[in-house]
């Protein structure tokens, strides 16, 4: 292909046949996912390897070389190379925090300063924090579940409650942490910084927690059983936690993150040296098993990126613009769309990340033909993303705990009836966009 930047691009005129790909993944997807109901039968790159074919079969008109060419050229896009190097340094920071014992510290730490009483509303701020250091939710999850669920039979507490308690904390913090795929993937894609959104998101969820924070203090989610579990804190528990504190008090501070993420790495690596956690050579592999595990994350953003292209040359971008244009006409109805947008996707994919990836460059269209700050665009998709992953029951968050919760036999609605904050985010989110004022 002659051009190989986007600006040159010669794109073609609106088209329906275009978005067929977005059609084709959503069916193949969902479809395939609803038959076997279970919706990690179908992995997500395959998906998108499925529309990608869809997409180059079309416009048969067109050199199939150019068409792949352009394909090659989203894949490597510039606001896809640079999330995808972010989430590569997020990986390596998150493998080595684990290696060093950073997530046990977090948890200790809390278990020490939390009384019995208070232990669900506890469930939800530890599960919150750690989320927001190491940037997953799912990883929170999988690592909390397992006291959730001790702490429910040691108390005679509700498991609903706490499970809710638990993974509704999990989902406070994969919307507000510097380094979780939602964010990176919301402020890429918007061409934002990630902490003008953090702080953006902050402005819509500071009422909702503060009411979730609430109801956990009613006396029905108390325990009047005073054990409480012994433990013995050190310097050294709290030497463990200080990359994630030290991340999250530059990043707010605007230090750019990807330095952050590299420059905690080596601090993690140089505390597990000091403590004779590991040798030089097993922190290597830990860094590395860190990037790697971030492969299926990086192949969907690259497929996703070629694959948009696609569909924007062949007018499906312009197509969807113009057709949400007949409903959409000011600032409140376009951000009223890009919730509706992302939020969609999400419901058919059960992927927050690759909703917003997928949405994104509409977006950011929309955005800016109705005048919405990028950094409201990012936040907005940000939130509506995790709203809908913590509401639907079979999402990855959801699946993860109720598969670690088998032994009290609590299913995906045991815990959806104890989780309060993604429906209170939802409320939140709905009050901030009914707010916006048209210029």
């Amino acid at each position: 292909m002659e051009n190989n930047d986007e600006h040159n691009i010669q794109w073609r005129e609106s088209s329906f046949k275009a978005i067929i790909p977005f059609i084709v993944f959503i069916l193949f997807y969902f479809g395939f996912s609803l038959w076997t109901r279970d919706f990690s039968k179908v992995p997500m790159t395959v998906a998108f390897i499925i529309s990608s074919v869809a997409a180059l079969i079309l416009n048969h008109k067109e050199k199939l070389n150019k068409k792949i060419e352009l394909f090659a050229l989203g894949m490597g896009n510039k606001d896809i190379m640079i999330m995808c190097l972010i989430f590569i340094l997020a990986g390596a920071f998150t493998a080595s925090a684990k290696a060093v014992g950073g997530v046990e510290a977090a948890v200790m730490i809390a278990q020490h300063f939390i009384p019995a009483q208070f232990m669900v509303l506890g469930l939800f701020i530890v599960s919150a924090l750690i989320s927001l250091a190491i940037g997953t939710s799912c990883g929170t999850i999988a690592a909390i579940i397992p006291i959730a669920i001790t702490i429910s039979e040691a108390f005679g507490i509700n498991p609903s409650f706490v499970l809710g308690a638990t993974v509704g904390g999990a989902m406070f913090g994969d919307n507000m942490s510097l380094i979780s795929d939602t964010k990176i993937a919301a402020s890429r894609t918007q061409n934002v910084e990630i902490r003008d959104e953090m702080l953006a998101n902050l402005r819509i969820i500071t009422i909702p927690a503060i009411l979730c924070i609430i109801l956990y203090c009613l006396p029905v989610f108390s325990s009047s059983n005073e054990n409480v579990f012994q433990t013995v804190l050190t310097i050294d528990s709290y030497i463990k936690v200080s990359p994630y504190i030290l991340l999250l008090f530059l990043g707010i501070s605007g230090v750019n993150v990807m330095f952050l993420l590299f420059f905690g790495s080596v601090l993690n690596i140089i505390i597990g040296l000091c403590y004779k956690i590991f040798d030089i050579f097993e922190a290597f592999s830990y860094v590395g098993d860190g990037t790697v595990s971030m492969a299926t994350t990086l192949i969907v953003a690259m497929l996703a990126g070629g694959l948009l292209l696609l569909v924007r040359y062949n007018g499906g971008v312009t197509y969807i613009i113009k057709e949400t244009g007949r409903w959409i006409k000011n600032k409140r109805t376009c951000e009223i769309g890009l919730c509706f947008l992302v939020g969609i996707i999400n419901l058919f994919t059960a992927n927050n990340t690759v909703a917003i990836i997928t949405s994104g460059s509409i977006a950011k269209e929309l955005s800016k033909k109705y005048g919405v700050d990028s950094v409201r665009s990012a936040s907005l998709l940000d939130t509506t993303s995790c709203i809908v992953q913590g509401l639907i029951p079979y999402g990855a968050q959801i699946l993860i705990a109720t598969s670690l919760a088998t032994s009290i036999g609590a299913s995906s609605f045991t815990i959806l009836k104890g989780m309060f904050y993604p429906a209170l985010m939802a409320f939140g989110l709905l009050f901030s966009v009914l707010r916006t004022k048209n210029d």
